[in-house]
């Protein structure tokens, strides 16, 4: 199932981009001849999340070349609620009962990769395949130098923005940092009485509030894994959006509503600006397409570090799995750079792999392209330069519960900053003994 940057947080948000998107037969490719043979007669199962029917053609056809260039290996395509993957893959792996192939996030993936959950792909995928991945992306699957999954496709966060409002505010510049970002929601609010933008604080939801904190040049944890944000960095990051809240100039909803409420808002023509991937153009065509047409693209909001985000979806490897040399054939074919070039093209995301995304679909933009267009090629720019804002831990996802929660504590008024940064260290800190 399609993500972008916990499995809930970042997984739902993507997969709507994916389900408005074209469904395309599977281009053929080979993986690497190093990988061990497959034994004989070997059946394998592969999970997916919320992906049929829109991608039903897709795969099935993925499936059946794989299993014509391997007739040794049956596939067995099952495709899971997304809603209900998580529990799913818990049980089924503490059970000892997992499939051979999942797909999730690495920081979902992370979490059981810290139980020694799945297979540590090193010596299963020769240097030569694993040098065809981006390196860094190939680092968001990784735990204590071990690998625990491949990459497969990629989202960078984009500034989609209602041109026409701008237009009659006299406003004729998108906010690129965070501070020209607080400027702009008070011309907003002062002219309109509506909001610039809309970002979630929900424990469970988007990383976006976190990462935002790393891109205004605050350490989370140090080597050790403890934490490294009660800092003056640290504090002038929670001040930044205890202020913007304070002053009214965040939706109240912010702290019970998701990333979805983003959406939500934009394609109502309530908020200015929506900060995410350019596949969620086509589904605001489709939902608003007044909207739409007044939409235009700029680069992601970043901090004083000028880092942007990247976010990753991977494959893993259950290590309980009964055929684990077919088991990495298939996720190998299915990330090689022939069948990512197809599905980012059908799923309108990035590929993980160099060749990939040296294809002339993502850098060739005619003077009558059409935004989604635009967006494609300035996404796939970004990504030249974007990284993994968080780490990966296998208990990230406290780290995040920790930060939010006393955010919004701050925010409320019911703590100073300093004890809302203080506390989330303490909280964090002991979260890990």
């Amino acid at each position: 199932m399609i993500q972008i940057q916990k499995l809930k947080r970042l997984t739902v948000y993507v997969l709507l981009g994916l389900l408005t998107s074209w469904i395309v037969s599977c281009t053929t490719g080979n993986v690497g001849t190093s990988t061990k043979q497959a034994s004989s007669g070997a059946s394998i199962e592969f999970w997916t999340m919320q992906l049929q029917p829109q991608f039903t053609n897709y795969f099935q056809s993925l499936i059946a070349t794989f299993q014509t260039q391997n007739p040794g290996i049956k596939v067995n395509w099952v495709d899971v609620p997304w809603a209900a993957m998580e529990n799913k893959i818990l049980t089924a792996v503490s059970g000892k009962t997992p499939p051979d192939v999942v797909n999730l996030n690495p920081d979902f993936a992370s979490q059981l990769a810290g139980r020694n959950a799945w297979l540590n792909l090193d010596a299963k995928v020769p240097n030569e395949t694993r040098s065809s991945y981006l390196p860094n992306i190939w680092k968001a699957s990784t735990l204590n130098g071990k690998s625990f999954g491949i990459p497969w496709y990629l989202t960078t966060r984009l500034t989609i923005y209602n041109t026409a409002l701008l237009k009659q505010l006299s406003i004729n510049k998108v906010p690129s940092t965070y501070t020209e970002l607080a400027v702009f929601a008070q011309q907003i609010k002062e002219k309109t009485g509506k909001y610039a933008f809309f970002v979630t604080f929900v424990p469970q939801d988007s990383g976006e509030v976190i990462e935002s904190l790393v891109q205004m040049g605050v350490t989370l944890v140090d080597a050790e894994g403890k934490a490294a944000f009660n800092t003056p960095q640290g504090k002038a990051a929670f001040q930044y959006w205890v202020d913007l809240y304070k002053k009214k100039l965040l939706p109240q909803e912010v702290l019970t509503q998701g990333h979805r409420h983003a959406i939500d808002l934009y394609q109502a023509g309530e908020t200015a600006i929506l900060a995410s991937g350019p596949e969620f153009l086509k589904q605001i065509a489709i939902n608003a397409p007044k909207i739409a047409e007044v939409s235009a693209t700029a680069p992601q909001i970043t901090g004083e570090t000028g880092k942007k985000n990247v976010a990753v979806m991977n494959i893993v490897i259950p290590r309980d799995t009964k055929q684990p040399d077919a088991a990495v054939k298939f996720a190998l074919f299915v990330t090689n750079d022939e069948n990512q070039l197809a599905f980012a093209k059908a799923a309108n995301v990035l590929p993980s792999t160099t060749k990939a995304l040296s294809d002339s679909y993502f850098k060739d933009v005619p003077a009558s392209a059409l935004t989604l267009e635009v967006a494609r090629a300035m996404s796939a720019k970004e990504l030249q330069q974007a990284e993994i804002l968080t780490p990966t831990l296998k208990d990230f996802n406290k780290l995040q519960k920790a930060i939010y929660e006393n955010l919004q504590a701050a925010m409320l008024g019911e703590k100073t900053v300093d004890k809302a940064v203080e506390d989330a260290a303490q909280e964090w800190n002991s979260s890990r003994s």
